[in-house]
């Protein structure tokens, strides 16, 4: 085995025990302001305007049917409300209310905190990560590519 393909499989293995403990770390922070990490990504995404369920679903990489029952919730509390879609009928488009947009700045402010505090105990850079991120980008490219 080279030296590169031991690499590989020694940095997928971080990266999946790096995505696990984001994730728990996320549900904390959600959790502490009354929602779901679930909850947070739909906001999330609907923040630079509103979008069909089928197509938040494609933008988070889940399926329709599970960010639709995450939607209803967030409707149920006054999170995000349906707006006529003008190309489709019966299919509204879901936009931030202003109690939602206020719930994901809660959340975003807490994030930040939290990720300021972990990259200084880590002794990271902005640098060291924007190498990290070329290098997971070309493996996904390359990943992305048939061949």
């Amino acid at each position: 085995m080279t030296d590169a393909l031991e690499q590989y499989r020694l940095l997928i293995a971080d990266v999946y025990d790096l995505a696990g403990i984001s994730r728990r770390t996320s549900e904390d922070i959600a959790r502490e302001a009354g929602q779901t990490a679930a909850r947070w990504h739909v906001l999330g995404v609907l923040a630079d305007g509103p979008r069909t369920v089928p197509n938040a679903a494609r933008r988070l990489g889940l399926t329709p049917q599970s960010v639709q029952r995450v939607v209803g919730d967030l409707l149920e509390t006054d999170q995000v409300e349906a707006v006529p879609n003008p190309d489709h009928a019966r299919s509204p488009l879901i936009a931030l209310t202003d109690e939602g947009r206020a719930t994901l700045d809660r959340l975003s402010a807490r994030s930040d905190a939290a990720r300021e505090r972990l990259l200084a105990r880590a002794g990271t850079d902005a640098e060291e990560l924007r190498q990290a991120t070329r290098t997971i980008r070309r493996l996904l490219d390359a990943l992305r590519t048939p061949g």
